[in-house]
């Protein structure tokens, strides 16, 4: 299937094995081979492709069908698998096999989708996420994730890599699901229960670099330039010579996802590393790509570090006219006021008071162009008047920011758990998208670790990588656990008994209580701030009364009715509960009141 813009100027490139009437359609991209076979398995039964416009090789194999494997030979050498292999059941380094997404029976042709200001995404790693690490097991824990209260599941990289386990930042089969997770109908299954659920599906997506091992798409075409350099080395090829094909690869990877799978949309990792001087923007491109799919409206959520308004801005305005935008500024800000982080890019962040966190939440990030480091005088971000607040996803803790630590320690490891309460209540107020890390509603025990399952020698590089990279990382002395040792890998995975006892359970219940009341909180949005730690914040009606410190007295309306306060006996064993005295309330220790003020 081809997909044309709506102006007829693009025509997008069907890619991999395409079930038809009577046989399936080959088509690879391989700009550097003078011939190219389909050899089926396990016969070894060989078809020549021919060879079209643009690098392309096509065939249609007659009485071919879904389950059926397959590699590519190109020039009479050996056998590869399929750059844009649907599924790899032994792994990316075996046989491609053939999957046909029409025959899968969808019972969500009627859902709506959620609308951006409804999101409230819940990230999980699904090889942690349950104890069978499955799609299967995921599914299973929607009706508690419908149960807690969040909108959307955004699903870490699920596409094939090499080894057992991974984050999923090494995929290699950019169209296969993971076999270790299950097969291409158990992902349809979750993302089609979800939707009956209630519940939007997004998928992390990686086009800026490939894993390290089992990268066979280099072998057909020039996916990496030197015209462009990135964290990874090479960047990634979309603008210098044969880029069209790339572009295309990508492109066809993003409507394969959104299409053959219904997922709602699509968070796009590191795109300040998509370096591109084409008229058109790669993520112009896509972005009106997706905008032709019918259906629901799809998201599509950068990861980006320069704080560049333009990413969510529409095209006629010069933007790229994406969905969301992660916005680390908040994290970065609230991890350097309770923690005291200010090592490699919580550097820029060093003395954050509440004056600069209600800064960064009403534009959305914190840094709009002013200098972040005085020595190179290097400025970084842009003004975002004009931005609806709900295009900024924001969190207290993701993937990134737990398992980028040494250890994989969690926010609620390092700092007391009224002042964990606290923050809560104050990232689920906030105006901007919510993300929440699997466990983080319960406060989970258990750790997130960077994990890896590479080959011997790929292996040891790694593990003396992050060894190098956390010597002397803010006075830790400690072990760094080995990223190749599974027991690492296991002990990323959450415990789900943490929720039989009691401090977790009532953390959950203030989760699920602060997760309702976002449902009622309208109308326009505001800060007042109280000294280096404290604020009141105010949507519409509703207010937030927060702080961020202990022995505190704020003035509070004595009008206001109270709705929750995060050190109740209802979310505290401890029960510390702030105390009002006429038009003031004394915080014993780190707290939050969210009440209503009577509408005149």
């Amino acid at each position: 299937m081809n997909l044309s813009n709506e102006d007829g100027g693009e025509v997008y490139e069907s890619l991999g094995a395409i079930v038809r009437e009577g046989g399936v359609h080959f088509r690879v991209w391989a700009p550097k081979a003078d011939s190219v076979a389909v050899v089926l398995q396990p016969d070894s039964a060989e078809f020549m492709m021919r060879r079209i416009e643009g690098g392309y090789f096509e065939t249609v194999v007659p009485d071919c069908t879904a389950g059926t494997c397959y590699h590519f030979r190109m020039n009479d050498g050996e056998l590869l698998p399929d750059p844009a292999s649907r599924f790899q059941p032994a792994g990316v380094h075996g046989p491609s096999q053939v999957d046909d997404p029409a025959a899968f029976d969808w019972q969500d042709i009627e859902w709506p989708g959620v609308a951006r200001h409804e999101l409230v995404i819940y990230e999980l790693h699904v090889g942690t996420f349950t104890p069978s690490g499955t799609f299967r097991g995921a599914l299973e824990k929607l009706a508690y994730l419908k149960s807690l209260g969040v909108t959307a599941i955004e699903l870490m990289p699920v596409a094939a890599f090499a080894g057992r386990w991974n984050w999923g930042y090494d995929s290699v089969a950019l169209f296969a699901p993971f076999h270790g997770y299950g097969t291409p109908d158990d992902l349809r299954e979750l993302v089609n229960a979800a939707h009956q659920a209630g519940i939007a599906v997004l998928l992390d997506v990686v086009y800026n670099h490939f894993g390290p091992d089992g990268c066979y798409a280099v072998a057909y075409g020039k996916f990496f330039s030197d015209k462009h350099r990135s964290t990874w080395g090479q960047g990634v090829n979309l603008d210098d010579v044969d880029s069209e094909g790339v572009r295309n690869f990508f492109i066809q990877n993003v409507i394969h996802w959104l299409r053959d799978y219904h997922f709602d949309g699509l968070r796009l990792d590191a795109t300040h590393t998509l370096n591109d001087e084409s008229p058109t923007h790669f993520l112009s491109e896509l972005s009106k790509a997706v905008e032709q799919l019918p259906g629901p409206k799809r998201f599509l959520i950068a990861e980006d570090s320069r704080n560049l308004a333009d990413l969510v801005r529409p095209r006629h305005a010069g933007g790229h006219a994406l969905d969301g935008i992660w916005s680390d500024d908040f994290h970065h800000q609230i991890r350097n006021l309770v923690t005291g982080d200010s090592e490699s890019y919580f550097h820029s962040f060093a003395d954050s008071t509440a004056y600069e966190i209600a800064e960064c939440l009403q534009r959305g990030w914190y840094f709009a162009g002013q200098i972040t480091n005085k020595t190179t005088e290097k400025a970084r971000g842009t003004n975002t008047e004009g931005v609806a607040l709900d295009h900024f996803v924001i969190c207290i803790q993701n993937h990134d920011q737990i398992g980028n630590r040494p250890t994989g320690a969690r926010i609620n490891h390092e700092i007391a758990f009224p002042m964990y309460r606290a923050l809560s209540a104050l990232l689920l107020f906030a105006p901007e998208t919510p993300l929440l890390f699997m466990g983080q509603e319960w406060a989970a025990t258990t750790p997130f670790r960077f994990f890896t399952d590479h080959r011997e020698e790929l292996g040891e590089l790694i593990t003396a990588g992050r060894k190098e990279e956390f010597q002397g990382f803010a006075g830790f002395q400690g072990e760094v656990p080995d990223p190749q040792d599974p027991a690492t890998f296991e002990h990323s995975k959450l415990d789900w008994t943490d929720i039989e006892r009691p401090l977790h359970l009532h953390i959950l219940q203030l989760y699920r209580d602060l997760l309702i009341l976002r449902t009622t909180l309208r109308g326009d949005f505001d800060i007042r701030v109280h000294g280096d730690r404290a604020m009141t914040l105010c949507r519409g009606q509703h207010q937030l009364i927060l702080s961020l410190a202990e022995e505190l007295t704020l003035p509070i309306a004595v009008e206001l009715e109270v709705l929750l306060q995060t050190e109740d006996s209802r979310y505290s064993l401890d029960a510390h509960a702030p105390v009002r005295e006429g038009g003031a309330v004394f915080f014993p220790v780190p707290g939050a009141i969210l009440g209503i003020m009577p509408s005149v």
